[in-house]
């Protein structure tokens, strides 16, 4: 396998990911110079997070008629434009305007990214390639509050956006050199009417519930705008079932490995969605710890990201999808409810290992699950899969986020104490037992499924054609 392919795509992707939430601890610094507050200021983050959830569903019909690695290019182009705008920005109309710009070019980048990855690498080494990929998608979002504060401290919050230049004009570079001509798949019309259900319906989910969980508008707004966007959802289903063509080709989801993998994933990613949003505040407000010294234990969970790659394969040609997946997510949960039991006397190498041992199952389960999603599509059904898979990747988060938050709000008002040692014992449980239900969708799955990506079963496969032959060959001496 070409390692360079994955690499520069990597690369791209967590810059990406990085920047949805490396804003985070940047906040006061930033409001402060752009003379708004930083409450006010959550907004830029919804911004972003709504730029994505409206673009993703068009990135796989852009791939396909444009050209996949031409729409890469151009993604990150507007992406470190978008980053320049975020930082001349010198008030808050500028600031979210940016940010929006920014997310048009982050919805094309991963989806975009994973699609170019898919249709050059040949399956039998599908596996490998994505867990270079889906690296990124676990640390980026984990480093980039630890990152953000120490940029803002010792340097100035420009440079948060200012060290995305340099980065994706390389990637630019690279990238021209690097990823293969693909040639576009097909010359079909945009659905035009899929495209406004689908954007209303994933945009009006993700602000909703980003509304609810970090109230910088009354939570009504929130409610509404999320049950809005449930309704377009719906709208969009009964259109999918008529047009011809339809911007994101629900008719997938009868495919049973496809079918799994974006349900189990969606489940799974709720917990983990949860995590980055509850256990700073745990750390910071129960365990009086500093934002700094919060993000450098959180990161600990980078590491069983990383070291993920070496047994992915191993683990899938041994086991196959289906017990693999079952086995990553039980554990994953387990492990994400783990963070109930810490208390301020915890010490911190403890709280590291649990950490590093997550990071672990966290990316067994999604390596082995963004390979599922393709491993019994076409590649001419590989675009269309890219964008159902990143938009409900960003909609899970999002849920993720709101029922942590929503499980505080609850708890706080039930104990009258806001924020106590129960809420986030609480919201722990609750979120890991959510994500539990992941292993559910692949029970059903035959053991074979996925073979011709994974290799499980392939080398029974071959001993038995080789006893067979034997056999047949000794037959006729047998005569």
């Amino acid at each position: 396998m070409n390692r360079t392919l994955p690499l520069v795509l990597a690369v791209a992707l967590f810059m990406e990911q990085m920047d949805s939430t490396v804003i985070a601890t940047s906040l006061p610094a930033i409001a402060e110079d752009i003379g708004t507050n930083p409450v006010t200021l959550k907004l830029a983050l919804t911004t972003y997070l709504v730029a994505v959830a409206i673009f993703i569903p068009v990135s796989g019909w852009m791939a396909d008629r444009f050209g996949a690695k031409r729409i890469f290019r151009l993604a990150l182009a507007i992406f470190v434009l978008g980053s320049i705008a975020c930082a001349v920005s010198n008030s808050l109309l500028a600031f979210v305007l940016a940010r929006f710009l920014q997310g048009i070019g982050g919805a094309m980048m991963t989806p975009v990214a994973r699609l170019v990855l898919v249709r050059a690498t040949p399956r039998n080494q599908l596996i490998s390639a994505m867990a270079w990929l889906s690296v990124p998608a676990l640390i980026g979002p984990i480093s980039g509050p630890p990152l953000g504060g120490f940029i803002t401290t010792y340097f100035s919050w420009h440079w948060i956006f200012l060290i995305n230049v340099p980065i994706g004009l390389a990637g630019i570079l690279l990238s021209g050199r690097v990823l293969p001509d693909l040639e576009p798949e097909h010359k079909k019309k945009l659905d035009s009417t899929g495209f406004a259900l689908s954007g209303l319906a994933a945009s009006g989910i993700v602000f909703g519930l980003s509304v609810i969980s970090l109230p910088a508008l009354p939570p009504i707004i929130g409610i509404v705008t999320a049950a809005f966007g449930f309704v377009m959802a719906f709208l969009y289903v009964l259109h999918a079932r008529r047009a011809a063509d339809p911007i994101l080709n629900l008719r997938l989801f009868a495919i049973p490995a496809f079918r799994a993998a974006i349900i189990g994933g969606s489940l799974f990613r709720v917990g983990v969605g949860a995590v980055p949003f509850l256990l700073p505040l745990m750390l910071q407000l129960q365990f009086g710890l500093t934002p700094f010294q919060s993000g450098l234990l959180t990161f600990a969970s980078a590491l069983g990201a990383i070291s993920v790659k070496m047994i992915a394969s191993t683990a899938l040609r041994a086991v196959g999808f289906r017990l693999t997946l079952i086995f990553a997510a039980i554990f994953g949960s387990l492990l994400i409810a783990a963070n109930a039991l810490f208390t301020a006397a915890t010490p911190h190498l403890t709280i590291v290992a649990v950490l590093v041992a997550a990071g672990f199952f966290r990316s067994l389960f999604f390596t082995s699950n963004n390979a599922l999603v393709f491993a019994e599509l076409g590649d001419r059904e590989a675009g269309q899969a890219t964008a159902i898979a990143a938009a409900s990747q960003q909609i899970s988060i999002a849920i993720g986020v709101a029922v942590g938050g929503g499980i505080l709000e609850i708890t706080g008002y039930v104990t009258g104490e806001p924020l106590g040692r129960d809420a986030f014992v609480n919201a722990f449980v609750i979120v890991g037992f959510v994500s539990a239900l992941a292993a559910l969708p692949f029970l059903r799955l035959p053991a074979d499924t996925g073979s011709a990506v994974s290799g499980h079963g392939r080398k029974r496969a071959a001993e038995e054609e080789q006893a067979l032959a034997a056999e047949r060959t000794a037959q006729p001496s047998a005569a």
